[in-house]
């Protein structure tokens, strides 16, 4: 039986914890109890927050400018394709835990809450079908190396939500919206057709994503008496080190709420 807690507390604990199986039953787990009503959102603790997430030995985390190249057209560019995406999903598992927790000191809405507690459990569910497609393929994750920048991005807005806002749904989780279309048509051309099923299941989850992001960015903006659009440009000038790279999906991304005006000034200047 699982002991009592609430959705910080298990909020921290899905983050602290190492072991990856359980980490994401931990998410499973205290999204089912939240949207059963039997969890509250409990106590804030600052002093809980974890610095860092749990992780297992393995794999060695590289700057990203030394992970080696990667060619799909290679069965072992393929396999170290997977695994980087299998790493991705598991850094959105701990970044959305991460945001709930330390949205747990707020007033935000119930709704807030369920639509983040939403994304925890779908990352979780998006890394386990990774991680089973490694094992499909006689693959461990951990077998490749990998890089840490997600996590950096967490650390650059541990105390800013509406930069956490900006930076993870509206940039790097928009970036998948670009991306993951071609990705899934050059798996398919591969006739890897079990990862094209899995990226398509990502890419649907992602518009919500980003849709949720857009949605509450812009309600954080509203309360504080901020311009959207202006802020989002702001945020990104300060906080994000990468580059906002075309071509962009215009389309799902206004689909869900982040318009061009978002992103198309800035695209050509950040570096």
């Amino acid at each position: 039986m699982r002991q009592s807690y609430d959705l910080f507390s298990g909020a921290v604990a899905i983050v602290k914890e190492p072991d990856l199986a359980k980490k994401t039953e931990l998410a499973l787990n205290l999204s089912h109890d939240w949207f059963h009503r039997k969890v509250a959102k409990g106590r804030y603790d600052e002093e809980a927050l974890p610095q860092n997430p749990g992780r297992p030995e393995k794999p060695a985390l590289l700057p990203p400018g030394k992970m080696p190249k990667r060619n799909l057209n290679s069965e072992k560019g393929r396999r170290a394709h997977i695994h980087a995406l299998a790493h991705i999903e598991l850094g959105a598992v701990d970044l959305t835990w991460d945001l709930i927790a330390r949205s747990c000191g707020t007033n935000l809405p119930r709704t807030y809450f369920d639509n983040w507690v939403q994304v925890g459990m779908e990352e979780a569910k998006h890394f386990r079908l990774l991680d089973q497609r490694l094992k499909d393929l006689s693959l461990q994750y951990g077998d490749f190396p990998a890089h840490d920048g997600l996590w950096q991005s967490c650390a650059e807005t541990a105390h800013d939500l509406l930069a956490r806002l900006a930076i993870i749904p509206l940039v790097l989780e928009a970036r998948g919206l670009d991306i993951t279309p071609p990705m899934i048509d050059k798996t398919k051309a591969l006739e890897d057709f079990a990862t094209a099923k899995i990226l398509e299941t990502i890419y649907n989850d992602e518009k919500r994503h980003v849709a949720f992001g857009a949605k509450w960015f812009r309600y954080m903006c509203d309360c504080e008496g901020k311009r959207p659009a202006e802020t989002f440009q702001q945020l990104v000038r300060k906080h994000f080190r990468g580059t906002l790279k075309p071509p962009f999906n215009d389309k799902a991304r206004s689909a869900a709420g982040l318009t061009p005006q978002f992103y198309k000034p800035i695209a050509s200047i950040i570096g």
